[in-house]
């Protein structure tokens, strides 16, 4: 499964950004999808997963009421919408998918994408 983010940038506190990935390859291997990120000398944290069903979703609780994870199957694409963004949320970004939401729950996706960079200036 490859993996491709975009959608990073350079956005003011307040603001918004969305972020998308497109999943390709043995994407029927796969039952869920998320998106991580990984702030300058921090470890990296699951921000917010769904899966490729639909219905189930997780978001980390620093993210809870401003950003918005979502699915479109017939694209294979997941998308990240990030409101009200604060100066802790810059961080690069990754995209991942695992055979189960438990797995990116527990932080151990099976395929990463690369990161794509999101800062936030106050």
């Amino acid at each position: 499964v490859q993996l491709q983010a975009s959608g990073g940038g350079l956005v003011q506190a307040g603001g918004s950004l969305r972020l998308s990935c497109v999943a390709s390859g043995r994407t029927f291997s796969t039952s869920a999808l998320a998106w991580f990120r990984q702030a300058p000398g921090e470890e990296r944290e699951v921000v917010a997963a769904i899966r490729w069903s639909g219905g189930t979703t997780y978001y980390a609780d620093s993210v809870k009421g401003r950003f918005t994870i979502s699915r479109d199957i017939a694209r294979n694409t997941v998308d990240l919408q990030m409101n009200s963004l604060k100066s802790e949320d810059t961080a690069v970004y990754y995209c991942a998918a695992a055979k189960s939401i438990q797995t990116i729950v527990s932080g151990r996706p099976d395929y990463w994408g690369q990161g794509t960079l999101v800062t936030v200036s106050s």
